[in-house]
């Protein structure tokens, strides 16, 4: 993708947006993300509404983590990968692209087309339950994303984005 698809604002950010590598729908895995040495994110619960599941797989290791918001332990990680976690890392792919997670999990998948080959190289080594005490910093980033979303439509700056120098700004 070239810049001439990228706006202003993108242009001139020091964080790059970078689109989907496919449409995903959000009613599953309502927020994923490559950061902090993992892949993380929040899944829906299958039988309950109210639920969700904070789950992660850690760069290297693999070493896993998920539980529910209220910071249960989930019933499906035990000795592997939980339904939850394997969602997550097919959302990912759809949001990244299976090369960027290989990457970025340091996967040696060598020709993996899709999330199902990353998760069976991951779990082919057998990793063990990792450290889960990221998940309230999942959570609540994943909150703060969702408040973006209840904000009107507007072109006004956001205080709590003010950090961030306006466009066309020169160093003084």
């Amino acid at each position: 993708m070239g810049d001439g698809a990228l706006s202003v604002r993108e242009k001139s950010s020091t964080a790059r947006v970078v689109p989907s590598a496919r449409p995903r729908k959000l009613a599953k895995v309502p927020f994923v993300e490559l950061a902090d040495g993992r892949l993380q994110g929040v899944v829906s619960s299958g039988s309950d509404i109210g639920r969700v599941y904070v789950s992660s797989v850690a760069a290297g290791s693999y070493a896993y983590a998920c539980s529910t918001n209220n910071n249960r332990p989930c019933g499906g990680a035990r000795g592997s990968f939980c339904n939850h976690i394997r969602a997550l890392v097919g959302e990912a792919v759809l949001q990244y692209g299976t090369e960027r997670v290989a990457r970025y999990l340091k996967v040696d998948a060598e020709g993996a087309a899709d999330a199902h080959a990353l998760t069976s190289v991951m779990t082919g080594s057998r990793p063990g339950p990792g450290d889960g005490s990221a998940a309230a910093q999942v959570f609540s980033r994943f909150l703060r994303h969702l408040a973006y979303l209840e904000l009107p439509a507007s072109t006004d700056p956001l205080p709590e984005m003010q950090w961030f120098p306006t466009t066309g700004a020169g160093a003084a």
